[in-house]
């Protein structure tokens, strides 16, 4: 069985009901070339308004941001026990490249993680 806050995350499921979507469109990378990164306003099911104040979503971008220095860090360490230090240069730019290739779903991810941090599962199904 899996935490429903994780699978709100991982799911792009709604996290007070987990049944409603909450970006419109699944993949990432089409939601942000074609939606621009929209998302619905209410959830479909239990009618949980997504914004719950004005600007809320500001404090995604310190998750998103903790999100991309994760994975530069985790990518520095592995190439430079691949790599090691003499390859500087190509560590950095494929560091700064995965960053930006991981970008949509760093956006999915960190508005997800924090619209979790305020919103209470409900516990009636």
């Amino acid at each position: 069985m899996i935490n429903p806050i994780l699978k709100s995350i991982l799911f792009n499921k709604c996290p007070k009901c987990g049944k409603g979507d909450f970006f419109i469109r699944r993949n990432p990378y089409l939601n942000i070339l074609f939606q621009k990164g929209d998302y619905h306003k209410n959830c479909s099911f239990c009618k949980l308004k997504y914004e719950l104040e004005p600007g809320l979503f500001y404090g995604a971008m310190y998750v998103s941001y903790a999100l991309a220095i994760g994975l530069g860090c985790f990518l520095l360490l592995l190439f430079l026990a691949i790599l090691g230090k003499e390859s500087s240069l190509i560590i950095i730019i494929i560091i700064s490249l995965s960053i930006l290739i991981f970008s949509p779903i760093n956006y999915y991810l960190s508005r997800l993680i924090w619209l979790n941090l305020f919103v209470k599962k409900n516990p009636k199904p």
